[in-house]
């Protein structure tokens, strides 16, 4: 028991989204007493070979630490406080994300329930929310009864935060739903974002009150916008929603007036995520003239010419982030746009790398036309329809690829099969779809941010190079040069790295954005910047 309480440990890896290491914990006795003694070392020795699963798994352990310390849970190892020693000891002035959970009717439920009940479904709730938090890298601060707060940016910053606090949000009121009252109440949370400056890493008060003081509007801000959200769902600023544009579906609540707040606020209901082919497009909503690349597009253009002709092309383009890979791939779709030809777009995402074929998933369930409020048999339907546009599959076939992409249940028919082999009959017909494309028109398969790709997706490309070799397919990739994917040294695939623009290109790019000739010394500080 850990405080009291009993956790599931196969629960709490769903919830972390690493269910793929239930079996691992089986095997290796890990229980909940287990469980909050485990080490880097004690992880790697059972089979967490990812270190970022590792470290999220030790943030999980650390924050359900921090959940049970006033009942006295046995101390953490040194190896697991590490991702929480990373805090400066001065403070930092940064951009945060900051999260406000609360859960609903607490109030009326501590009057209902007996003391012993009430606690143990609190216990329950902070798990749900802590292990949330840990998914996608956040930092827990504290909780406070039934309220929780975290931040996203400290002590870790990423590019993403503001994408990874609403996704943890959304994560939080889905998890929190799946809990309820020993009366079968279901339980239900409300959570509010908002994004801003914030001093942040003050050391205040003593003992086990000790913490990290934030200091500026975003927490205040998002208290508030907790407060107003409907049980259930999640509510975001104005900053929060210009940062994940284009990546989900918001109703816009107008401007509203905040207690504490001088001026009204713009606030947003989060509805469902967008499901679509590129980052790059979903925030792009102007697309500026190329400058400076038209040697590396006439590359891009020779090979596809090639591959149109029957010669499988492959080319790796790749560039630091923000150095203008995604244009790159705008530009070359634009400029073939009149042929005749078939796209597939896939979207590496760093929230998914221990997702297998995520990227797939995306491609599929956008190309089919699937809805977020589409039963299982009319997912079914659509996928089949879709398929069946490039070779004529079963409706085994189909439940199989919608099994391995996570877009349904496992399928009873392949349920006893070996799960390497049911990988490898879905790569098959993952592969079987592409060249019955090609056996119809060209096929330029775009697959964007490959250093993210999941090891199974990366089999798949892997194995798409071999059978596409006299088949016209052009495979265009794009990377970060730190993180490069494993097929980057394989010899079919042409590396095409991207420099950073000239003087000139970088002065005529300024100009265009701000619609007239910028002062010399505003251009010189982009040049150097």
């Amino acid at each position: 028991m850990l405080g009291g309480q009993s956790v599931d440990v196969e629960t709490w890896l769903r919830s972390l989204g690493l269910g793929q290491y239930e079996q691992a914990f089986r095997d290796n006795d890990i229980d909940e007493a287990v469980l909050i003694t485990l080490t880097a070392e004690d992880l790697q020795e059972i089979g967490v070979a990812s270190l970022g699963h590792r470290k999220r798994l030790l943030m999980a352990i650390a924050a359900l630490a921090g959940a049970h310390d006033a009942e006295g849970s046995p101390p953490l190892g040194a190896s697991a406080q590490r991702p929480l020693a990373v805090a400066k000891e001065q403070a930092e002035r940064r951009q945060l994300t900051v999260m406000f959970v609360d859960l609903v009717g607490s109030t009326a439920l501590a009057c209902r329930l007996d003391p012993e009940e009430m606690r143990e479904l609190i216990r329950a709730y902070q798990d749900r929310v802590a292990g949330a938090v840990a998914r996608f890298d956040g930092h827990l601060a504290k909780f406070m009864g039934d309220g929780v707060l975290a931040y996203f940016g400290w002590p870790r910053a990423y590019e993403d935060d503001a994408e990874r606090a609403v996704r943890t949000g959304l994560c939080v009121t889905a998890a929190v739903a799946g809990l309820s009252t020993p009366s079968g109440e279901t339980l239900a949370a409300r959570v509010g974002l908002a994004t801003g400056l914030v001093v942040v890493g003050d050391l205040i008060g003593c003992g086990e009150a000790r913490e990290r003081h934030v200091v500026g509007e975003a927490p205040n801000r998002a208290a508030r916008l907790q407060a107003m959200a409907k049980p259930g769902s999640v509510v975001i600023d104005e900053p929060t929603r210009r940062l994940v544009n284009g990546l989900f579906e918001v109703e816009d609540l107008g401007p509203t007036r905040l207690k504490g707040v001088a001026e009204p606020v713009s606030a947003f209901t989060l509805l469902i995520e967008k499901v679509g082919m590129c980052r790059f497009d979903a925030r792009s909503a102007i697309v500026r003239p190329l400058v400076g690349r038209e040697i590396e597009l006439g590359l891009l253009l020779q090979r596809w010419h090639q591959a149109r002709a029957g010669a499988g092309q492959a080319i790796l383009l790749i560039g630091e982030a923000g150095i203008g890979k995604s244009r790159m791939v705008r530009a070359l779709m634009d400029a073939v746009h009149e042929d005749d030809h078939v796209c597939l777009r896939y979207q590496g995402s760093p929230l998914h790398t221990d997702q297998a074929l995520w990227p797939v998933r995306q491609q599929l369930g956008f190309a089919a036309g699937l809805a977020s409020d589409d039963d299982a048999q009319t997912r079914l339907t659509k996928l089949a329809l879709l398929l069946r546009q490039a070779v004529e599959v079963d409706a085994d076939t189909v439940a199989l690829i919608a099994t391995a992409a996570g877009m349904a249940e496992a399928d009873p028919a392949w349920a006893a099969a070996a799960p390497r082999k049911r990988r490898e009959r879905a790569l098959d017909a993952l592969l079987d779809q592409l060249l019955g494309w090609a056996r119809q028109r060209p096929v330029l398969v775009i697959i964007e941010d490959a250093h993210w790709l999941d090891p199974t997706t990366l089999e798949l490309f892997d194995q798409a190079l071999d059978r596409t070799v006299k088949a016209p397919v052009f495979l265009l990739f794009t990377s970060r040069p730190d993180n490069l994917p494993s097929l980057s040294a394989d010899p079919r695939v042409m590396p095409l790295p991207l420099s950073r623009l000239s003087r000139d290109a970088i002065t005529r790019i300024a100009a265009d954005a701000a619609g007239s000739t910028l002062p010399a010394d505003v251009v010189e500080e982009g040049v150097t910047g």
